[in-house]
Order: structure tokens, then C-alpha cells, then sequence
């Protein structure tokens, strides 16, 4: 989704729109989702009344947040003002580019020097963080009545596990990433195209509830024109090129071929052994399934970052696309040309899963789906060594409350992704639907968009959420092979027997036992 966050690509005003998504700039690493999302005006409203002289909590304490680099500094930067008004303390946001945001904190944490109170931080850090014992939690925070009040409950069971870890909070709610599929709901709906979609297939053209129909609806749409002008246009959009974060679809992908009611854990590791379970069966299957997807979209997806792909669909050129929900938020704003015809879902399922613990495929009656919470869902954590850790959380507080949240959820440029309560529309959640009109969402796209949401982070099952020591480096490893099995270059199983491999060579260099434990705890299960 983003540099190392889910939307690193290039800005949707760098996407020449009508052009195709060919004529896109080249995408920035740096560039958070924030910058790809549409620049909705709405402004939260002020929560923390400013301090009276004199009777301000942290006058005088200067708390400094390491943060990726973003255009206005993203939510904090807005929100800077009512904090240190509310605060009497002084905010410092120290912005770097994503490759040094890791091992800049990383370096402050183990030397204990304390030169950041904390960071907005993805989620795939915390099992490095608080393995290494580098983190604060803010159990004894939250409940008090001292501090912005935010209620944990209220966010959804999915996004809801990536804020604790070994049985304490680390993560203040914030963003809540997850991938959901997307299509033009104009093409579904069009009497000829249903016709000739039943003609060919057998069966009613209508949303994918399968990849197996997913495919067939890309196969059809792909090659004709889409968008009106008389240029053949295609079935799906995809981003396939090596070191631009295209794992985390095929995680999304995948996550149905091998997750199910008697295997709810087991993706990545075998937990007793860390033995890396990338290679099975339903992986295989699933990467075979994504190589012959890739036919019915352009062949120069095995360059193309994810604004390229966003791009094409914007432009009309595309039926089908399955990502993060900023691509629904963009849909609603200038120049895009699918405002009020794109549909959402949940990410389609399988009719049989890979049952590792059991050896054999396990067919199901219905379609099989799959949660997820792929991406980075950003949020902040705060350093063992901050100097003022209460101010740091009073911050981080003041982003997650009710009032703050359902308008960063609804806006799109601060690339935070709805995932509580009151981001939903009724009978599901306590949402108003004129708060998304207002912001300029058409009704049935944002309809269709928080369902699709909902369905998907409410899933009692969810694909694992790596969150171990050296996580992204065993997902680096996984892209590489990836892209080379879409290229061609190695046949899916060959590909991810490498990655396997790979796999193995990091567990050992970081040591199996400690990986194993970081697993456990990851997975809820640590003793």
C-alpha cells in the first residue's frame, strides 16, 4: 500500500487519466498513501478545549514523533496545534524518508537514547519492537479519564488484534487497512453485456464471489472498450514489478486458498518448528491462479506500481481491481472518470482450501472467504526511553477519538482507512450516511465500499498478520519470487520453494527459538 505503507506510488495528479495509466510518473518509495488518496476538504473539529495559563498538564515537555515523510505532515501535522494548545507541550515531528524511518528509530531504541517519545509506525514493526522490549504500552493510559477518551471496543475485530501484543496495547487506533475487490458497476448492470457474459460462460454475469469467476469477468471485459473511446480497454489492473510492494496482494489473494475453519493460522510458519508453510499446495495454487489472472490486463503490469494501477481503473479502463480502499476514495474526485460506478466487495473466495494440518484439499458449499488486514494500518507507538510518554499518548488519543476518526475515515487524503463502529452506516454501525454525501462520495459507491469493508475486517477469519522480527524482510524475499513467476521466469511452485528457502536462511540468521516465541505471541498464543 504504500512505500512500505499501501499506497507507495505516485500521486493520482501525476496519473495522466485519459491517457491510461502507461503515461504515469515514476513512483516515489517516500510517498506515503496520503498522497495518493483524494483531497477531501472536511476538517475534524477541535475535541481538546486549549489549557488555562497556569493549569496546563505538560507545559513546558517537548514530545518529538518520527513519522514517514508526508505532505503536510499528514493528521499530525493537522492536529498539531489543538494538541499543543490543549497540552501546554510542544510537538516536534521529525519527517524522514521511508527507507531510513526503520533503522532511524531502530537505532535510537537500542541505544536508549530517547531522542524520539515515539513514531507512527506500521503494523508489521511491532513484533521487532516489543520482542526487542523497545516499546511502552498504554494500558494504564487508556481508562484513565485524564487522557482523550477512544474506546477500543469499537474497533473491529480484524484491525482490533494488530493494536495488542503478548497480551498488552502497544498501537493506538488509527488506521485500519484491509483489501477489498472493485468493479464498474455500470459494465455488471449492462442488459448486453449480462447477455453475452451468460452466453459465453454458462452463467449469469454479477459480482465475483470466487477468483475462478473473477476470472471469467476479467476474461470477457478484457480487449473491449470500457470508457467510450473506441480503444480496447481491459479485464483487470494489477501492479506486478519487483520491489513495489506487490506481495501484499497476493497475501490478500492467496489468503482463501489455504486459510480455513480448520487451519485459521496456519499461512506463513508451522508454528511448532517455524517452518515456512509458503510453499504448500494452496499457495501454489493460488500463485498459479494470479499468473493466469495476469493475462487479461496489460502486459506492461510487470512495471507498473500501484498508481499505475489505480490509474487505469480512474481512467475507465479497467473492469475489475482488487486493493485498499483509498481507490474508492480517489473514485469520487476530479479527474476520475468511474465517480458513481464503482462498486466494492469483499475480496472474493475459493471452493476448496488447503487444509495443511490435514494434507488434503477441503471443499466448501459456499464460496470461501477470507478476511484480511493487508497493509500497514498506521498508528503510534511509543519508546521505552521517551522522555514524556503520557504526553506522547495524550497525542496519539486525542487522532483516535470518535470525533477525529470518522473524518479522517471519510476524506481520504490522510490515507486513514475506516475500521470502527461508527465508520459504518446503520443497521451495522452508528455512521451517517450525510457525513460521506457531504464530503462528496456518491451513495452507492460509499454504500457498497463501507459493506464491503465491514464484511471483510468482520471475518471470523482472517489471514495472519506477520508481525515477527524481520518481517519485512522475509516479504522482500517473497516479492522478489513473485515477480519472477509472473514474468515467467519460474513456474509458481519453483517460485515459492525459493521463497521458502529464503525463508529458512532468515529464521536461522535470527535464530529459530526467538522466532518461533515472537510467532506464538503474534499469533495470540504465546504461553
Amino acid at each position: 500500500m504504500n512505500t512500505a505503507m499501501k499506497c507507495w506510488a505516485a500521486c493520482l495528479a501525476a496519473v495522466t487519466l485519459n491517457a491510461g495509466a502507461q503515461e504515469a510518473k515514476p513512483s516515489s518509495v517516500e510517498e506515503p498513501k496520503a498522497a495518493l488518496a483524494g483531497a477531501g476538504g472536511a476538517v475534524p473539529p477541535r475535541v481538546a478545549p486549549p489549557c488555562k495559563p497556569g493549569a496546563c498538564r505538560f507545559a513546558g515537555q517537548r514530545v518529538t514523533v518520527l513519522m514517514n515523510r508526508e505532505p503536510r505532515a499528514g493528521a499530525l501535522g493537522e492536529v498539531k496545534a489543538e494538541f499543543e494548545a490543549a497540552t501546554g507541550a510542544t510537538l516536534n515531528l521529525v519527517q524522514v524518508p521511508f527507507q531510513e524511518f526503520f533503522p532511524t528509530f531502530m537505532s535510537d531504541l537500542t541505544s536508549a537514547l530517547g531522542r524520539y517519545d515515539a513514531a507512527y509506525a506500521p503494523s508489521w514493526w511491532l513484533g521487532e519492537l516489543v520482542s526487542g522490549g523497545h516499546l511502552a504500552a498504554y494500558d494504564k493510559y487508556h481508562a484513565n479519564p485524564r487522557f482523550p477518551r477512544w474506546d477500543v471496543d469499537q474497533v473491529l475485530e480484524g484491525p482490533r488484534r494488530l493494536l495488542s501484543y503478548g497480551g498488552s496495547k502497544y498501537m493506538v487506533a488509527n488506521d485500519h487497512d484491509g483489501q477489498v475487490m472493485f468493479y464498474r458497476r455500470d459494465l455488471l448492470a449492462d442488459p448486453q453485456h449480462r447477455q453475452a457474459f451468460a452466453a459465453r460462460f454458462g452463467y449469469p454475469l454479477g459480482v465475483p464471489s470466487t477468483w475462478k469467476q473473477f476470472r471469467d469477468v476479467a476474461e470477457y471485459f478484457n480487449g473491449k472498450d470500457l470508457n467510450g473511446d473506441s480503444v480496447p480497454d481491459y479485464g483487470v489492473t494489477m501492479y506486478l514489478e519487483v520491489g513495489v510492494q506487490g506481495m501484499f496482494h497476493f497475501m490478500s489473494f492467496s489468503a482463501p486458498f489455504v486459510i480455513g475453519p480448520s487451519n485459521p493460522n496456519l499461512y506463513w510458519f508451522d508454528p511448532t518448528t517455524m517452518k515456512p508453510l509458503i510453499d504448500s499446495p494452496g499457495h501454489v495454487r493460488a500463485l498459479e491462479d494470479l499468473v493466469e489472472l495476469s493475462r487479461f490486463g496489460p502486459k506492461e503490469m510487470l512495471q507498473w506500481d500501484l498508481g499505475k494501477t489505480w490509474g487505469l481503473f480512474l481512467s475507465g479502463r479497467a473492469a475489475l481491481a482488487f486493493s485498499w480502499g483509498d481507490l474508492a476514495g480517489m473514485a469520487q474526485d476530479p479527474p476520475s472518470q468511474v465517480r458513481g460506478r464503482t462498486g466494492s466487495a469483499p475480496m472474493p473466495g475459493t471452493s476448496a482450501y488447503y487444509s495443511i494440518p490435514a494434507g488434503r484439499w477441503v471443499d466448501t458449499a459456499a464460496p470461501h472467504r477470507v478476511g484480511n488486514t493487508t497493509g500497514a494500518s498506521w498508528a503510534g507507538v511509543i519508546s521505552k526511553y521517551a522522555k514524556a510518554p503520557e504526553a506522547a499518548y495524550y497525542l496519539f488519543a486525542l487522532m483516535a477519538t470518535r470525533e477525529k476518526s470518522q473524518v479522517y475515515a471519510v476524506r481520504g487524503w490522510d490515507g486513514i482507512d475506516p475500521g470502527r463502529s461508527f465508520h459504518f452506516l446503520p443497521p451495522d454501525g452508528t455512521g451517517k450516511l450525510e457525513t460521506y454525501l457531504t464530503a462528496g462520495w456518491d451513495e452507492a459507491d460509499v454504500r457498497d465500499y463501507l459493506r464491503a469493508c465491514l464484511q471483510n475486517l468482520s471475518n471470523p477469519l482472517q489471514l495472519p498478520y506477520l508481525r515477527i522480527p524481520g518481517a519485512y524482510s522475509y516479504w522482500q524475499a517473497l516479492d522478489v519470487h513473485l515477480a519472477a513467476a509472473a514474468a515467467g521466469q519460474l513456474s509458481p511452485a519453483a517460485a515459492l520453494k525459493a521463497a521458502a528457502v529464503d525463508f529458512e536462511e532468515i529464521t536461522i540468521r535470527l535464530g529459530r527459538e526467538s522466532q518461533r516465541r515472537a510467532y506464538l505471541n503474534s499469533l495470540g498464543l504465546g504461553r
